[in-house]
C-alpha cells in the first residue's frame, strides 16, 4: 500500500503542484485510512476496497467523535486518491464516486451591536493626529464594509468625499461604494488636520502611520484592538467584525442581499446569504422572548 501511496504522492507534487503542508495531509489521512483497513481486517490493499467499505468508515470516524470539518477532510482525500487509481488503470471503478462528506455547520460571524459601533467610534481622539486617522478608518469601514486589505490600499484619488463615495479595487474589480455623510465627514478632517500634519514627501496612499508611511494590515489591527478594548468590548474582534456588521446591519434593516453582495464585492449571492440567516435567527430570538404564545 506504501508504494501506491508515494506515487500518489509525487502525482500530487509534479502534475497537481499542490503545497509541501497539503501533500503531508493527504498523506497522512491514507496512512490513518490504511491503518484502520489492517485494524478491522477490511481488505488487505487500497485497490480492492469497496463502496460500502468507504461508507462503513466514514460512519466509523463519525463514532469516533471526529469533527465533520475533520470528516469532510478525509473525505475529499479519499476522492481524490481513488480517482488518481482510478486515472492510472489501477481500479476498474471508482469505489468514492458517491462518497458523502457530512455537512459542515455554517459559523455565524461575529458582529457588534449599534451600541458596541458606536462606542468604538467615540474611542479614537479627535484632538491629535492619529485620532483622527483612527476614527476616519473605522467610520469608513463600517460605512462600506470594504476588507482591512482594501482600505490600507486605498490612495488619495480614491475618495470623493463630496461626491459621496469611495473607489475600491477588490481582487476581481474595481466598484464604487455610497460614502455616507458622517464618513465623509470625518475623512474630511483627517485630510486637513490630521494627515497633513503626518506626510512627508509623495505618499499616495490615504491612511498612514505615525512616520507618514503606507499603514499595514498589522497596524490597523493594533489600532482596532486597542480601542474596542478601551471601550469596553468584551467580543473577540478581528479586522474582518466591522465588514460583518456592516451587511448583518444592513439586512437587518431591510437592505436587499443583491445590493449587499455588490457593496461587499461577493462573487455568488449565496456568500452573502449567512447575513439573511443570521438576521432571521434574531428575529426567531426576539419573537421566542416576547411574544406571549412563542
Amino acid at each position: 500500500m506504501k508504494s501506491y501511496i508515494n506515487e500518489y504522492e509525487r502525482y500530487l507534487s509534479e502534475h497537481k503542484k499542490l503545497s509541501e503542508n497539503t501533500l503531508l495531509s493527504y498523506k497522512r489521512d491514507l496512512k490513518f485510512f490504511g491503518r484502520y483497513l489492517e485494524e478491522y481486517n477490511v481488505t488487505s490493499s487500497f485497490l480492492t476496497v469497496s463502496q460500502v467499505d468507504l461508507m462503513t468508515y466514514v460512519i466509523y470516524l463519525k463514532k469516533s467523535g471526529k469533527a465533520n470539518a475533520t470528516i469532510s477532510r478525509f473525505v475529499a482525500s479519499l476522492r481524490t486518491f481513488y480517482s488518481f487509481l482510478h486515472h492510472r488503470g489501477f481500479i476498474e471503478s471508482n469505489p468514492s464516486l458517491e462518497l458523502e462528506a457530512p455537512k459542515l455547520d455554517r459559523k455565524m460571524p461575529q458582529v457588534l451591536t449599534l451600541p458596541e459601533v458606536e462606542r468604538l467610534l467615540a474611542r479614537p481622539d479627535i484632538r491629535t493626529s492619529i485620532g483622527k486617522r483612527d476614527k476616519a478608518m473605522i467610520e469608513l469601514l463600517y460605512a462600506t464594509g470594504i476588507r482591512v486589505s482594501e482600505l490600507i490600499s486605498l490612495t488619495l484619488s480614491d475618495v470623493n468625499t463630496t461626491m459621496g463615495y469611495v473607489k475600491c479595487k477588490g481582487s476581481n474589480k474595481t466598484r464604487v461604494i455610497p460614502l455616507g455623510s458622517m464618513a465623509s465627514r470625518a475623512i474630511d478632517i483627517y485630510l486637513k488636520d490630521g494627515r497633513t500634519h503626518m506626510v512627508s514627501g509623495d505618499e499616495e496612499a490615504l491612511f498612514v502611520n505615525y512616520y507618514g508611511k503606507k499603514l499595514t494590515r498589522q497596524g490597523f489591527w493594533k489600532v482596532i484592538k486597542r480601542h474596542s478594548e478601551e471601550a469596553g468590548i468584551h467580543k473577540s474582534i478581528t479586522p474582518h467584525t466591522l465588514r460583518h456588521s456592516f451587511a448583518f446591519h444592513l439586512v437587518q434593516n431591510g437592505a436587499d442581499l443583491k445590493s449587499v453582495q455588490e457593496m461587499l464585492g461577493h462573487s455568488d449571492v449565496a456568500t452573502t446569504q449567512i447575513y439573511l440567516e443570521m438576521s432571521n435567527s434574531k428575529l426567531r430570538d426576539i419573537y421566542e422572548k416576547t411574544h406571549p404564545r412563542a
